[in-house]
C-alpha cells in the first residue's frame, strides 16, 4: 500500500504544470514594481493652502500615469510571455 503511494506522488511531481512559469511569475513583479512606482509619482505633498499649483506638475499628470499604464501593459506581456518547454 505505501509502495503505491510513493509512486503516485513520483508521477504527481513530474506531471505538475503550472499554468505560468517561473520567467512569467518574475516579470509580472516587475510589472508591479513599475505600477507601483508610477502611483508614488501621481502623489505629492499635502496641500497646506487653500490652492496649490503644484497639482498641476506634469510629473503628476504626465509621467506617473503614463509609467502606471506602462506597468499594466507590461502585465499582459508577462502573462502573455511564452515559456520554454523542456522536452
Amino acid at each position: 500500500m505505501k509502495k503505491k503511494t510513493s509512486e503516485v506522488n513520483e508521477t504527481s511531481n513530474e506531471n505538475s504544470d503550472f499554468a505560468l512559469s517561473k520567467i512569467n511569475w518574475i516579470l509580472m513583479g516587475v510589472s508591479v514594481a513599475i505600477i507601483i512606482i508610477g502611483f508614488f509619482l501621481m502623489t505629492g505633498s499635502p496641500s497646506l493652502e487653500k490652492f496649490n499649483p503644484d497639482i498641476f506638475s506634469t510629473r503628476r499628470i504626465t509621467v506617473g500615469p503614463m509609467i502606471s499604464l506602462f506597468g499594466f501593459l507590461f502585465m499582459i506581456v508577462a502573462i502573455m510571455w511564452p515559456s520554454k518547454k523542456e522536452e
